[in-house]
């Protein structure tokens, strides 16, 4: 028998019961139990934001939030961003401006830039860098990033 606790959570629409180490943390139940590895573990310690995802809208950092917290929440990740087959504004815009470099920070700088449009902090350069500050891209891409956010900003209607 099973004796570790049980979660629901709905993740990109689709809702999972689990069973969970109660020491686990959401970016491990993301990638681990339900395959999405478009979460990246960084640092695990919340400086770099590549496990960036989206709890009720809001960006989390997936390494530092226990897994039980997200009990019966609504979790977006990169791959829950636009339905199957398409792009997310910000994902285009990240193609479209070679704003991905090694790729490894993409997934979280991309759902941070879809709330940081969402949030409405995207009406300069300055201000998108502010709130993408969470985000480090240690190839350096962070004026294509910039470019990136801004172009989607004008495509996402909020």
């Amino acid at each position: 028998m099973d004796d570790r606790p049980a979660l629901t959570i709905t993740v990109n629409g689709i809702q999972h019961r689990l069973t969970v180490d109660p020491r686990s943390m959401l970016a491990e139940t993301l990638r681990d139990d339900l395959g999405l590895t478009g979460t990246k573990r960084g640092c695990d310690r919340g400086e770099c934001g590549a496990c960036t995802v989206l709890v009720y809208g809001r960006r989390v950092l997936s390494c530092l939030t226990l897994s039980l917290l997200a009990d019966g929440a609504e979790v977006t990740t990169a791959e829950g961003l636009a339905p199957e087959g398409e792009l997310h504004p910000v994902q285009r815009a990240f193609l479209e401006n070679d704003a991905f470099q090694c790729g490894f920070c993409t997934p979280g700088q991309v759902v941070s830039a879809a709330a940081c449009i969402a949030e409405g902090h995207a009406g300069s350069e300055d201000e998108i860098r502010e709130w993408m500050s969470g985000n480090i891209c240690r190839c350096g891409a962070y004026p294509q990033i910039v470019s990136a956010v801004r172009k989607a900003a004008t495509e996402v209607v909020r």
